[in-house]
């Protein structure tokens, strides 16, 4: 069933995302703050962007420092990334009570956290002004990942080892199962699948998958035949 919801509720709708641990340092001061609000933005430079409201801390740090790091915590940090959201930087010096070990990055002065899945250094490439956020675009100049957790896509083998998404409030989630899609196409190129039926029960969904079953084997045999009858005769390859 349909409803409508107050239009401040798309952000929350488009979330869901992969939560980021956003690490900045200028001069003697370092900060942590979890970004839920990101996106890359073009592949050749490698350029990705995250939305900073001008009240935070990390806001001015990334000004003035022209760099920043993302630190993208697995299940294992979900209170640490609930914590450092809800602690304020100008109060506190979260990187050090949060606990977490730092090492060194490759190619920025901002500190990179341990126990993280992933790691991104950005130097500062451009800053937009939208709304009432910043957007801050970063070109990126390092990448690191837990092999265990990344090999040019997530894995999802190790539970402790997937990236933590962040879904509104307090309430976290995990990528879970990986489904793999197939495309197949009629002859006038529509979709060869049917739209699912809002009341359709297993015994529906057997079916249906029986019959797009013996339709793909009849397609195939007909493909065979169809080969079978090209095929040259003997003697005259």
């Amino acid at each position: 069933m349909r409803k409508s919801v107050d239009e401040l509720h798309a952000r929350r709708m488009l979330g869901g995302g992969p939560v980021l641990l956003v690490t900045t340092r200028w001069r003697d001061q370092v900060n942590v703050a979890p970004m839920g609000w990101h996106m890359p933005v073009s592949i050749i430079p490698p350029l990705v962007a995250i939305a900073v409201h001008p009240s935070r801390r990390t806001h001015d740090m990334i000004r003035s420092s022209e760099e920043f790091a993302i630190n993208i915590p697995g299940p294992r940090l979900l209170d640490h990334v609930h914590y450092y959201g809800v602690v304020g930087g100008n109060e506190i010096n979260k990187v050090e009570a949060g606990k977490l070990p730092t090492f060194a990055a490759r190619r920025v002065i901002a500190p990179l956290l341990d126990h993280c899945v992933g790691w991104i250094e950005c130097g500062l490439e451009d800053t937009v002004s939208i709304g009432d956020h910043t957007l801050f675009i970063g070109r990126v100049a390092a990448v690191q990942v837990d092999d265990e957790a990344f090999d040019d896509v997530w894995l999802l083998d190790d539970e402790d080892a997937r990236p933590l998404h962040y879904i509104g409030a307090e309430r976290y989630s995990a990528l879970g199962e990986v489904l793999y899609a197939k495309v197949r196409t009629t002859e006038s190129g529509a979709i060869d699948a049917p739209a699912p039926a809002d009341d359709e029960t297993p015994d529906d969904v057997e079916r249906r998958e029986q019959e797009q079953f013996e339709r793909q084997r009849a397609e195939a045999e007909a493909v065979e035949k169809q080969a079978q009858g090209q095929a040259a005769p003997p003697g005259e390859t």
